[in-house]
């Protein structure tokens, strides 16, 4: 099966990448698909991220599903909590019997460097030392993006400015973790990353 990656984080919360090799019947046959999605390769990317919710806990029951107004997808009665992202050819997901989860998964692109200024205020640009022209910043960029967007989907009700709502406060690489704060609910929070060859992940747990 091709797991890409896992992480049992602790005893109720789990999260996975699955690579996208099979076909749209492989996942059709094990999971329902509860919205219409058009687009064949989305189609392919939102299956398997349900897929992968059950792989991750075998008694999820993905058919229970629904969707918020805010496109939040959720379980009525919370049994878990959960979050998924896809991008390429890729599929994450985090669940937690326990906690309130957001995940985000990218692949790095130069355009992501090109709209830093929407997303990080001119403190996180000195913070992590993004003002030199002359610096390779897509892959760092792409996970400074990943990071906040793993706390607006952790946050889940919308409508959050990026800039100013989530701050970046410090990165401590050696753990791979970002220190942040939701200022939108005054809430602390650790964002925790992997950076892959080709991907970076972010997640939140609180």
């Amino acid at each position: 099966m091709p797991i890409f990656f896992q992480h049992q984080i602790n005893d109720t919360t789990r999260l996975g990448i699955w690579k996208i090799e099979e076909t749209e019947d492989f996942f059709k046959s094990n999971v329902p698909q509860h919205r219409a999605v058009t687009h064949p390769h989305k189609r392919l990317q939102h299956l398997a991220g349900r897929f992968l919710l059950q792989y991750l806990f075998p008694a999820f029951p993905y058919e229970l599903i629904k969707i918020a107004d805010t496109r939040k997808p959720f379980l009525p009665d919370e049994q878990y909590h959960f979050s998924i992202s896809h991008c390429g050819d890729y599929a994450a997901a985090v669940v937690s019997k326990d906690k309130r989860v957001g995940i985000d998964i990218e692949i790095p692109t130069e355009k992501i460097s090109r709209i830093m200024y929407k997303f990080l205020s001119a403190k996180e640009h000195e913070l992590f030392e993004l003002i030199q022209p002359d610096k390779d910043r897509i892959p760092f960029a792409t996970l400074l993006w990943s990071a906040k967007e793993s706390v607006f989907k952790w946050y889940g009700n919308g409508g959050v400015d990026f800039r100013r709502e989530i701050q970046l406060k410090k990165q401590h690489a050696e753990i791979e973790k970002f220190d942040s704060l939701f200022s939108k609910t005054d809430t602390a929070l650790s964002i925790h990353y992997r950076e892959f060859e080709h991907l970076v992940l972010a997640w939140v747990i609180s």
